[in-house]
Order: structure tokens, then C-alpha cells, then sequence
């Protein structure tokens, strides 16, 4: 029979094994309507997925302390499928070079 860890070594791998890279939420289709909200636990913590008025998906994880306001999360959608991300470290998915870059220059008004 095993034992099973204890809860600091438990905690210690969550944060560095799963909370550090991207997650699967739900499809996009969940949410059509701007207004519209999901809640999901993502281990252990609650998350709220909404869809604002301009039709962004956002994500925000909800403290537990009174009058505590919803931190943003990370979030981004890829082939209509909601990722977020719950480490606060910079971590981003990979995105394609764009191929059409211009560089602009421009001279200060005070020229």
C-alpha cells in the first residue's frame, strides 16, 4: 500500500508540473453571445471565461478573499478551441513570424 503525499510536495508539484503551461477550457461555441460566461476549476482554482462587448474572450481567476477583485488570466483561442494559462510567469503560445512587417519611420514634430 502507498501513502499518499503530503500536501506540500503535492502543492509544489502542481504549481510547477501543471500550472505552468497551457490548458484546454472549452470550445468557443460555448460562449457565442457577448455577455455570456463559463466558470471551470482549473486544479483547484475557479476561472470565469466570459465574453465581453466586443466579442473578446477573457478569462479571470476569482479570489477567495472578500471584496477581492478578479485577476486576469491569460487566455487565447487557437483552431476555436479556449486555452488559459495560470502561471504568472511570461510564458505565451507560439505564434507564427509575421511575413508582411513595415517599418515605419517617422520624424518628431519638433524637426
Amino acid at each position: 500500500m502507498t501513502t499518499p503525499p503530503d500536501d506540500r510536495s503535492f502543492r509544489r508539484e502542481m504549481a510547477t508540473a501543471y500550472r505552468s503551461g497551457w490548458h484546454f477550457i472549452d470550445l468557443v461555441t460555448a460562449i457565442p453571445h457577448s455577455g455570456d460566461s463559463l466558470m471551470v476549476t482549473v486544479f483547484g482554482e475557479p476561472v470565469v471565461v466570459t465574453r465581453d462587448e466586443d466579442g473578446d474572450v477573457r478569462a479571470y481567476r476569482c479570489l477567495r478573499k472578500p471584496r477581492g477583485a478578479p485577476q486576469p488570466v491569460r487566455c487565447a483561442i487557437r483552431y476555436g478551441m479556449i486555452f488559459v494559462n495560470l502561471d504568472r510567469r511570461d510564458h505565451r503560445l507560439s505564434e507564427p513570424a509575421p511575413s508582411d512587417v513595415r517599418t515605419i519611420s517617422a520624424t518628431p514634430r519638433s524637426a
